[in-house]
């Protein structure tokens, strides 16, 4: 059953504040921290020699890392503004968020994440970030499957099943989907 989210205009203004502080600081708990401040204890940000010895790989990694960023950001927000929750699990979403990036796939937070990753690794020219990127994503794939589609679909029915049916976990879809 889906959690009603109807009321006055005052408790809609404050569980959409709630819901973007709540957001805010896992923002900056965990995307800041597994995609910033992990990469950079790992290399400290020093560029190594770039991959296949291309410079233009370097410009790859930017590209990334430039498209992760602005997906993650959008996503947080709209768990806060149209989901009146947060990506973590404490305080979850009381909407199903089907709407932005994802319409293309169901999980544009895991997919930014190592993206930035992946990114910073190729700009980087540093292998370490691919296995650091690889071995969270395997950690998100387990959480996914293990905890969250089980989760959403008990909270959200039969919307969550038409939305995992028509949108991909991982690969994002050509087209955008639209909940009808």
């Amino acid at each position: 059953m889906k959690p009603s989210t109807e009321g006055s205009s005052s408790g809609l203004f404050i569980a959409r504040a709630a819901a973007v502080l709540g957001s805010t600081v896992f923002f900056v708990v965990a995307p800041c921290t597994l995609a910033g401040l992990v990469p950079w204890s790992i290399t400290g940000w020093q560029l190594q020699p770039p991959f296949l010895g291309l410079e233009l790989t370097r410009g790859l990694g930017a590209i990334m890392i430039l498209a992760g960023v602005p997906g993650l950001v959008d996503a947080f927000a709209r768990f806060a503004l149209q989901g009146l929750g947060t990506p973590a699990p404490i305080a979850p979403p009381r909407n199903l968020v089907v709407t932005g990036l994802y319409r293309y796939v169901r999980n544009p937070i895991y997919v930014a994440v190592v993206a930035i990753i992946l990114g910073q690794a190729v700009l980087m020219g540093d292998g370490r970030l691919i296995v650091y990127g690889a071995l969270l994503w395997l950690f998100f794939h387990v959480f996914v499957v293990a905890y969250e589609e089980p989760t959403l679909e008990q909270t959200f029915g039969a919307e969550y099943e038409a939305f995992r049916a028509a949108v991909p976990r991982w690969i994002p879809r050509i087209t955008p989907w639209r909940a009808e």
